[in-house]
Protein backbone atom coordinates (compact mmCIF):
# COMPACT_ATOMS: atom_id res chain seq x y z
CA UNK A 1 0.00 0.00 0.00
CA UNK A 2 0.67 3.53 -0.66
CA UNK A 3 1.66 6.50 1.85
CA UNK A 4 -1.88 5.99 4.09
CA UNK A 5 -4.39 8.93 4.79
CA UNK A 6 -6.22 9.59 8.29
CA UNK A 7 -9.11 8.63 6.88
CA UNK A 8 -7.46 5.36 5.75
CA UNK A 9 -5.96 4.73 8.62
CA UNK A 10 -9.00 4.85 10.79
CA UNK A 11 -10.79 2.50 8.36
CA UNK A 12 -7.32 0.28 8.44
CA UNK A 13 -7.67 0.28 12.01
CA UNK A 14 -11.75 -0.02 12.65
CA UNK A 15 -10.99 -3.85 11.38
CA UNK A 16 -14.43 -3.56 9.44
CA UNK A 17 -13.87 -4.45 5.43
CA UNK A 18 -16.51 -2.49 3.97
CA UNK A 19 -14.19 -0.06 2.78
CA UNK A 20 -12.53 -2.73 0.45
CA UNK A 21 -13.33 -2.28 -3.00
CA UNK A 22 -13.17 -4.61 -6.19
CA UNK A 23 -9.34 -3.20 -6.86
CA UNK A 24 -8.00 -3.71 -3.49
CA UNK A 25 -9.62 -7.11 -2.99
CA UNK A 26 -8.09 -8.80 -5.77
CA UNK A 27 -4.45 -7.49 -4.75
CA UNK A 28 -5.65 -9.08 -1.41
CA UNK A 29 -6.18 -12.49 -3.22
CA UNK A 30 -3.48 -12.31 -5.97
CA UNK A 31 -0.67 -13.79 -3.86
CA UNK A 32 -2.36 -16.91 -1.91
CA UNK A 33 -4.30 -17.90 -4.95
CA UNK A 34 -0.82 -18.42 -6.94
CA UNK A 35 1.01 -19.65 -4.00
CA UNK A 36 -1.95 -22.84 -3.18
CA UNK A 37 -1.09 -23.90 -6.61
CA UNK A 38 3.00 -23.67 -6.35
CA UNK A 39 4.64 -26.50 -5.41
CA UNK A 40 8.08 -25.53 -5.52
CA UNK A 41 10.20 -24.34 -3.89
CA UNK A 42 8.89 -26.38 -0.66
CA UNK A 43 10.04 -27.76 2.89
CA UNK A 44 11.25 -30.89 3.10
CA UNK A 45 10.64 -32.19 6.47
CA UNK A 46 12.72 -35.32 6.17
CA UNK A 47 14.01 -37.92 3.84
CA UNK A 48 13.37 -41.14 4.94
CA UNK A 49 14.94 -43.31 1.88
CA UNK A 50 18.05 -42.88 -0.54
CA UNK A 51 14.96 -42.13 -3.10
CA UNK A 52 14.03 -38.83 -1.29
CA UNK A 53 11.15 -37.35 0.01
CA UNK A 54 7.24 -37.63 -1.09
CA UNK A 55 6.66 -34.97 -3.35
CA UNK A 56 4.29 -32.16 -1.63
CA UNK A 57 1.55 -33.11 -3.72
CA UNK A 58 1.74 -36.95 -2.95
CA UNK A 59 1.83 -35.72 1.12
CA UNK A 60 -0.42 -33.25 0.92
CA UNK A 61 -2.43 -33.25 -1.76
CA UNK A 62 -4.66 -30.20 -0.35
CA UNK A 63 -2.23 -28.21 1.40
CA UNK A 64 1.04 -28.57 -0.94
CA UNK A 65 1.50 -25.29 -1.68
CA UNK A 66 2.97 -21.67 -0.40
CA UNK A 67 6.00 -23.47 0.40
CA UNK A 68 4.36 -25.41 4.13
CA UNK A 69 1.22 -26.74 4.94
CA UNK A 70 0.32 -24.10 7.58
CA UNK A 71 1.12 -21.55 4.76
CA UNK A 72 -0.90 -22.86 2.44
CA UNK A 73 -4.01 -23.46 5.15
CA UNK A 74 -4.04 -19.55 6.06
CA UNK A 75 -4.07 -19.08 2.56
CA UNK A 76 -6.80 -21.36 1.75
CA UNK A 77 -8.71 -19.58 5.03
CA UNK A 78 -8.16 -16.43 3.62
CA UNK A 79 -9.34 -16.23 -0.04
CA UNK A 80 -12.34 -18.55 1.81
CA UNK A 81 -12.61 -15.35 4.46
CA UNK A 82 -12.39 -13.05 0.94
CA UNK A 83 -15.52 -14.47 -0.79
CA UNK A 84 -17.26 -14.33 2.31
CA UNK A 85 -16.90 -10.77 3.26
CA UNK A 86 -16.65 -9.11 -0.03
CA UNK A 87 -19.27 -9.19 -2.32
CA UNK A 88 -18.74 -9.74 -6.34
CA UNK A 89 -14.99 -10.81 -5.76
CA UNK A 90 -13.50 -10.02 -8.82
CA UNK A 91 -11.47 -13.75 -9.13
CA UNK A 92 -14.04 -15.55 -6.98
CA UNK A 93 -14.72 -18.23 -9.99
CA UNK A 94 -11.29 -18.86 -10.14
CA UNK A 95 -10.42 -18.66 -6.55
CA UNK A 96 -13.76 -21.35 -6.22
CA UNK A 97 -11.92 -23.54 -8.57
CA UNK A 98 -8.99 -23.89 -7.67
CA UNK A 99 -9.87 -24.97 -3.83
CA UNK A 100 -12.79 -27.03 -5.43
CA UNK A 101 -9.99 -28.87 -7.43
CA UNK A 102 -8.17 -29.78 -3.94
CA UNK A 103 -10.68 -30.42 -1.57
CA UNK A 104 -12.09 -33.46 -1.99
CA UNK A 105 -13.40 -36.38 0.23
CA UNK A 106 -10.08 -38.36 -1.03
CA UNK A 107 -7.32 -35.32 -0.71
CA UNK A 108 -9.13 -35.22 2.75
CA UNK A 109 -8.64 -38.68 4.07
CA UNK A 110 -5.12 -38.56 2.78
CA UNK A 111 -4.30 -36.07 4.71
CA UNK A 112 -6.14 -37.03 7.51
CA UNK A 113 -4.22 -39.95 7.36
CA UNK A 114 -0.74 -38.06 7.41
CA UNK A 115 -1.74 -36.90 10.93
CA UNK A 116 -2.47 -40.34 12.11
CA UNK A 117 1.04 -41.72 11.14
CA UNK A 118 2.33 -38.24 12.10
CA UNK A 119 0.73 -36.66 15.47
CA UNK A 120 2.79 -33.87 15.99
CA UNK A 121 3.18 -32.53 12.39
CA UNK A 122 2.34 -28.82 12.38
CA UNK A 123 1.24 -28.34 16.08
CA UNK A 124 0.55 -26.26 17.26
CA UNK A 125 0.77 -23.07 14.75
CA UNK A 126 -0.85 -25.54 11.64
CA UNK A 127 -3.56 -27.01 14.22
CA UNK A 128 -4.10 -23.18 14.55
CA UNK A 129 -4.97 -22.20 11.30
CA UNK A 130 -7.01 -25.36 10.15
CA UNK A 131 -9.59 -24.70 12.75
CA UNK A 132 -9.43 -21.23 11.91
CA UNK A 133 -10.34 -22.21 8.50
CA UNK A 134 -12.64 -24.78 9.42
CA UNK A 135 -14.52 -21.69 11.73
CA UNK A 136 -14.74 -19.60 8.33
CA UNK A 137 -15.89 -22.52 6.45
CA UNK A 138 -19.02 -21.97 9.50
CA UNK A 139 -19.63 -18.64 9.47
CA UNK A 140 -20.03 -18.43 5.33
CA UNK A 141 -23.54 -18.96 4.87
CA UNK A 142 -23.16 -20.54 1.79
CA UNK A 143 -24.11 -23.66 -0.07
CA UNK A 144 -20.32 -23.33 -1.41
CA UNK A 145 -19.12 -23.11 1.89
CA UNK A 146 -21.06 -25.77 3.27
CA UNK A 147 -19.63 -28.64 0.62
CA UNK A 148 -16.57 -27.91 1.46
CA UNK A 149 -16.70 -28.24 5.29
CA UNK A 150 -18.78 -31.51 4.82
CA UNK A 151 -15.17 -32.91 2.72
CA UNK A 152 -12.93 -31.14 5.29
CA UNK A 153 -15.18 -32.31 8.58
CA UNK A 154 -13.00 -35.53 9.03
CA UNK A 155 -9.43 -33.46 9.22
CA UNK A 156 -11.08 -30.82 11.25
CA UNK A 157 -11.94 -33.60 13.83
CA UNK A 158 -8.71 -34.94 13.68
CA UNK A 159 -6.97 -32.00 14.21
CA UNK A 160 -9.80 -31.15 17.51
CA UNK A 161 -8.61 -34.80 18.93
CA UNK A 162 -5.13 -33.96 18.60
CA UNK A 163 -5.87 -30.20 20.25
CA UNK A 164 -7.65 -31.73 23.66
CA UNK A 165 -4.86 -34.92 23.24
CA UNK A 166 -1.52 -33.38 22.42
CA UNK A 167 -1.95 -29.63 23.18
CA UNK A 168 -4.22 -28.77 26.26
CA UNK A 169 -2.39 -31.30 27.87
CA UNK A 170 1.51 -29.70 28.14
CA UNK A 171 2.82 -28.18 31.15
CA UNK A 172 4.35 -25.49 30.79
CA UNK A 173 3.56 -22.79 27.86
CA UNK A 174 6.48 -21.95 24.46
CA UNK A 175 7.12 -18.03 24.69
CA UNK A 176 8.52 -17.74 21.28
CA UNK A 177 7.87 -15.29 18.80
CA UNK A 178 7.70 -18.07 15.67
CA UNK A 179 5.45 -21.18 14.96
CA UNK A 180 5.84 -22.87 18.24
CA UNK A 181 4.18 -20.00 20.50
CA UNK A 182 1.40 -21.55 22.75
CA UNK A 183 -0.42 -18.24 23.49
CA UNK A 184 -1.18 -17.42 19.61
CA UNK A 185 -2.89 -21.33 18.98
CA UNK A 186 -4.41 -21.20 22.20
CA UNK A 187 -6.51 -18.18 20.60
CA UNK A 188 -6.99 -19.36 17.63
CA UNK A 189 -8.62 -22.59 19.10
CA UNK A 190 -10.86 -20.22 21.22
CA UNK A 191 -11.78 -18.35 18.49
CA UNK A 192 -12.70 -21.92 16.94
CA UNK A 193 -14.76 -23.07 19.93
CA UNK A 194 -16.74 -19.95 20.12
CA UNK A 195 -17.56 -19.92 16.68
CA UNK A 196 -18.54 -23.53 16.06
CA UNK A 197 -20.09 -23.71 20.02
CA UNK A 198 -17.81 -26.05 21.30
CA UNK A 199 -18.37 -25.67 24.48
CA UNK A 200 -16.20 -28.41 26.07
CA UNK A 201 -13.30 -27.04 23.79
CA UNK A 202 -13.57 -23.74 24.80
CA UNK A 203 -13.89 -24.26 28.83
CA UNK A 204 -10.70 -26.60 28.21
CA UNK A 205 -8.65 -23.61 25.99
CA UNK A 206 -9.31 -20.99 28.76
CA UNK A 207 -8.49 -23.48 31.56
CA UNK A 208 -5.17 -23.88 29.54
CA UNK A 209 -4.47 -20.19 29.12
CA UNK A 210 -5.18 -19.08 32.95
CA UNK A 211 -2.68 -21.64 34.07
CA UNK A 212 -0.22 -20.55 31.47
CA UNK A 213 -0.65 -17.10 31.72
CA UNK A 214 -2.59 -15.80 34.79
CA UNK A 215 0.26 -15.26 37.27
CA UNK A 216 2.77 -13.52 34.52
CA UNK A 217 3.89 -9.74 35.38
CA UNK A 218 6.16 -7.52 34.26
CA UNK A 219 7.07 -9.34 31.03
CA UNK A 220 10.73 -8.30 29.77
CA UNK A 221 9.44 -6.72 26.67
CA UNK A 222 13.42 -5.52 26.12
CA UNK A 223 14.04 -9.00 24.68
CA UNK A 224 11.90 -8.77 22.04
CA UNK A 225 12.52 -9.76 18.81
CA UNK A 226 13.88 -12.93 19.78
CA UNK A 227 15.07 -14.13 16.32
CA UNK A 228 12.94 -14.41 13.17
CA UNK A 229 9.91 -13.45 14.74
CA UNK A 230 6.69 -12.74 12.92
CA UNK A 231 4.75 -12.73 16.30
CA UNK A 232 5.66 -10.83 19.49
CA UNK A 233 5.82 -13.02 22.49
CA UNK A 234 4.11 -10.63 24.88
CA UNK A 235 1.68 -8.54 22.65
CA UNK A 236 0.27 -12.15 21.69
CA UNK A 237 -0.37 -13.28 25.36
CA UNK A 238 -2.22 -10.29 25.89
CA UNK A 239 -4.21 -10.54 22.79
CA UNK A 240 -5.20 -13.70 24.27
CA UNK A 241 -5.74 -12.99 28.04
CA UNK A 242 -8.54 -9.78 26.85
CA UNK A 243 -10.43 -13.09 25.35
CA UNK A 244 -10.10 -14.68 28.26
CA UNK A 245 -11.19 -12.16 31.22
CA UNK A 246 -13.94 -9.40 31.46
CA UNK A 247 -12.67 -6.27 31.13
CA UNK A 248 -11.87 -5.76 34.58
CA UNK A 249 -10.02 -8.81 35.06
CA UNK A 250 -8.07 -8.23 32.19
CA UNK A 251 -6.99 -4.57 33.56
CA UNK A 252 -6.08 -6.51 36.80
CA UNK A 253 -3.75 -8.63 34.24
CA UNK A 254 -2.60 -6.55 32.00
CA UNK A 255 -1.09 -3.85 34.63
CA UNK A 256 0.71 -6.07 35.94
CA UNK A 257 2.19 -7.87 32.80
CA UNK A 258 2.61 -4.67 31.00
CA UNK A 259 3.52 -2.00 34.09
CA UNK A 260 4.96 1.07 33.07
CA UNK A 261 4.05 0.69 29.42
CA UNK A 262 5.57 4.00 28.35
CA UNK A 263 8.77 4.19 30.26
CA UNK A 264 11.85 2.44 29.21
CA UNK A 265 12.42 -0.45 27.96
CA UNK A 266 8.50 -0.78 28.04
CA UNK A 267 8.44 1.66 24.44
CA UNK A 268 10.59 -0.85 22.53
CA UNK A 269 7.10 -2.73 22.65
CA UNK A 270 5.38 0.74 21.04
CA UNK A 271 7.97 0.92 18.16
CA UNK A 272 7.84 -1.22 14.42
CA UNK A 273 10.43 -3.14 14.01
CA UNK A 274 13.14 -2.14 11.67
CA UNK A 275 12.79 -4.04 8.76
CA UNK A 276 16.23 -2.74 6.96
CA UNK A 277 18.67 -3.70 9.77
CA UNK A 278 19.08 -7.45 9.38
CA UNK A 279 20.56 -8.26 5.56
CA UNK A 280 18.76 -11.09 5.42
CA UNK A 281 16.30 -10.77 3.25
CA UNK A 282 13.93 -13.65 5.22
CA UNK A 283 14.35 -12.11 8.38
CA UNK A 284 13.34 -8.88 7.47
CA UNK A 285 10.19 -10.65 5.78
CA UNK A 286 9.45 -11.90 8.99
CA UNK A 287 9.99 -8.76 10.89
CA UNK A 288 6.97 -7.28 7.81
CA UNK A 289 4.79 -9.93 9.69
CA UNK A 290 5.64 -9.10 12.66
CA UNK A 291 4.79 -5.71 12.19
CA UNK A 292 1.46 -6.77 11.30
CA UNK A 293 0.62 -9.39 14.02
CA UNK A 294 1.69 -6.28 16.02
CA UNK A 295 -0.65 -4.02 14.93
CA UNK A 296 -3.38 -6.85 15.58
CA UNK A 297 -2.28 -7.47 18.84
CA UNK A 298 -1.78 -3.77 19.98
CA UNK A 299 -5.73 -2.87 17.72
CA UNK A 300 -7.30 -5.78 19.87
CA UNK A 301 -5.96 -5.15 23.07
CA UNK A 302 -6.92 -1.01 22.82
CA UNK A 303 -10.42 -2.29 21.96
CA UNK A 304 -10.58 -4.16 25.37
CA UNK A 305 -9.42 -1.14 27.85
CA UNK A 306 -11.64 1.54 26.31
CA UNK A 307 -11.39 4.27 28.73
CA UNK A 308 -8.00 2.92 30.18
CA UNK A 309 -5.10 5.12 30.20
CA UNK A 310 -3.10 2.17 27.63
CA UNK A 311 -5.99 2.42 25.43
CA UNK A 312 -4.56 5.62 22.99
CA UNK A 313 -1.39 5.10 23.17
CA UNK A 314 -1.38 1.30 22.11
CA UNK A 315 -3.75 3.03 19.79
CA UNK A 316 -1.26 5.07 18.18
CA UNK A 317 1.15 2.15 18.42
CA UNK A 318 -1.05 0.24 16.43
CA UNK A 319 -1.31 2.94 13.67
CA UNK A 320 2.65 3.09 13.29
CA UNK A 321 2.98 -0.84 13.24
CA UNK A 322 0.35 -0.79 10.12
CA UNK A 323 1.53 2.33 8.37
CA UNK A 324 4.94 0.22 8.32
CA UNK A 325 3.81 -3.16 7.78
CA UNK A 326 1.20 -3.02 5.10
CA UNK A 327 3.46 -0.36 3.25
CA UNK A 328 6.00 -3.56 2.84
CA UNK A 329 3.80 -6.79 3.15
CA UNK A 330 2.76 -7.07 -0.88
CA UNK A 331 6.52 -8.04 -1.85
CA UNK A 332 6.89 -10.32 -4.81
CA UNK A 333 9.30 -11.71 -3.07
CA UNK A 334 8.02 -15.38 -2.90
CA UNK A 335 9.76 -16.01 0.88
CA UNK A 336 7.01 -13.62 1.82
CA UNK A 337 4.71 -13.49 -1.06
CA UNK A 338 3.53 -16.95 0.24
CA UNK A 339 1.94 -16.00 3.25
CA UNK A 340 1.81 -12.33 4.50
CA UNK A 341 -1.60 -11.36 2.86
CA UNK A 342 -2.93 -13.68 5.04
CA UNK A 343 -1.46 -11.87 7.99
CA UNK A 344 -2.78 -8.53 6.04
CA UNK A 345 -6.40 -9.66 6.01
CA UNK A 346 -6.30 -11.24 9.08
CA UNK A 347 -5.69 -7.44 10.13
CA UNK A 348 -7.82 -5.83 8.16
CA UNK A 349 -10.94 -7.79 9.07
CA UNK A 350 -10.74 -8.47 12.77
CA UNK A 351 -13.83 -7.38 13.45
CA UNK A 352 -15.65 -9.12 10.41
CA UNK A 353 -16.35 -12.96 12.68
CA UNK A 354 -14.44 -15.65 13.61
CA UNK A 355 -11.62 -13.69 15.46
CA UNK A 356 -12.03 -12.76 19.42
CA UNK A 357 -15.67 -13.54 18.84
CA UNK A 358 -17.95 -12.65 21.62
Amino acid sequence: MDSITDIEMKRILSGKSDWIGPEFAETLSQHPLASIKTEFPHFAHSMESPEGPERPRQRHPVFYGCYDWHSSVHSHWALIRQLRLFDDHPVAAEITESIDARVTAENVAREVDYFEANESFEKPYGWAWLLHLAAELHLWNSGQAAAWREVIEPLEQKIVSLVESEFLTQDRPFRVGTHQNSAFALHCILDYARTVSNDSLETAVVATATEFFAEDREYPVEYEPLGWDFLSPSLTEADLMRRVYDRPAFVDWVERFLPNLTAAPGRTLLDPIDTESDPDEEIALHFVGLNVSKAWSLAGIADALPGHQYAPILERSAKRHAERGLSQAFTDTYAGSHWLSSFVLYFLTRDEGGIAPE
